[in-house]
């Protein structure tokens, strides 16, 4: 007999089975519980390097004793920081949205 149970049950083993994780070399963002497709995984990972990169270039004027553009980039980078955050928060929301609107015959 076919209850709403069993197709949640089938449904789940099948996304469990056809989950691709994309692993993302990622410091700055958490684990999630939904799949990444790659473009999200490029996506962040650029917005990483791009971080990495003013970190780096605000340790090279503070090298060179330039403090307040140090301090410019440090701002700049906590702001990108920031705007990663909110990017996948916002992401992962319409994701959960979308899912939840799916019947569960498919």
């Amino acid at each position: 007999m076919i209850t709403r149970s069993n197709l949640a049950e089938q449904l789940r083993e099948y996304q469990l089975r056809s989950k691709h994780d994309w692993a993302s070399v990622s410091f700055f963002s958490s684990t999630s519980n939904f799949p990444s497709s790659r473009v999200d995984v490029v996506i962040f990972v650029i917005w990483e390097l791009v971080i990495l990169a003013f970190l780096v270039f605000s340790a090279v004027s503070l090298y060179f004793r330039h403090m307040r553009l140090a301090f410019i980039l440090v701002c700049i980078t906590m702001l990108f920081l920031l705007c990663m955050k909110i990017t996948k928060q916002v992401r992962l929301a319409r994701k959960k949205k979308r899912r939840m609107l799916l019947p569960l015959s498919m």
